[in-house]
């Protein structure tokens, strides 16, 4: 086998941050923007840029880049408020440290995170479960660098290129995680992906948007290496 990127999601694939996203949003919007939220927070997948910039302007306010600024410092600062909240009650999901740590062993494959987290964020949800060690944030992509999911493969690519002198194209990038828009963006950039249905999806649910190879959670290192094609 060549050598794989390999890129998971965090939320619901390789943890579960007791949905405190939807609660940070509730909290930091009326301080940053001095309104109420009249309308919940739609994340499922997206970036946090694409959450901020739906939530204002179904609120009517104009998503200026110091008003996003500011939206994802609040962000940021609310979770590093709760970290030890995250690690006390949160948990790492079913096979997800056992496959981070095959993967990390391997030299064929270089792995990082696609997540709709802000890199400031994704860093305080792995290091709360003390993951950290086994992904290489250089070569991933964050939800503060692209308003949509599928923008954030070709940043990857671009940043693994730059730290490790490969070119990895697209049927060489593997996309792990349990959302609809993993799935598009995997469509989108021509990456390989890997569903698992340990979120709010259904297998069958995921198979149905197009995700070719499903699992109902992760499985054993060894199979899961077999997937990556």
């Amino acid at each position: 086998m060549d050598e794989r990127l390999v890129l998971w999601d965090v939320d619901h694939t390789l943890i579960d941050s007791l949905g405190l996203g939807g609660a940070a949003y509730q909290r930091i919007f009326p301080q940053v923007t001095g309104q109420p939220m009249r309308r919940p927070a739609l994340m499922d997948g997206r970036t946090d840029l694409g959450t901020i910039d739906h939530m204002l302007r179904s609120h009517d306010i104009e998503p200026t880049r110091e008003l996003v600024a500011a939206m994802t410092a609040a962000l940021a600062g609310v979770f590093d408020e709760v970290r030890v909240e995250l690690a006390d009650n949160g948990r790492v999901l079913p096979g997800a440290r056992e496959a981070l740590v095959a993967f990390d062993a391997d030299p064929l494959v270089h792995q990082s995170v696609l997540t709709g987290n802000t890199a400031e964020v994704a860093r305080i949800k792995l290091g709360a479960f003390g993951l950290l060690d086994h992904v290489d944030l250089d070569i991933g992509a964050f939800g503060d660098d692209h308003l949509r999911r599928g923008g954030l493969v070709p940043i990857a690519r671009e940043r693994a290129a730059d730290k490790l002198g490969i070119d990895f194209a697209p049927e060489r990038t593997v996309l792990i995680g349990d959302t609809l828009n993993d799935v598009r963006a995997a469509q989108e950039s021509g990456a390989h992906l890997i569903a698992v249905a340990t979120g709010s999806y259904s297998a069958d649910e995921l198979r149905s948007a197009g995700a070719e190879v499903v699992f109902d959670a992760l499985p054993a290192p060894e199979e899961l290496r077999l997937a990556l094609g």
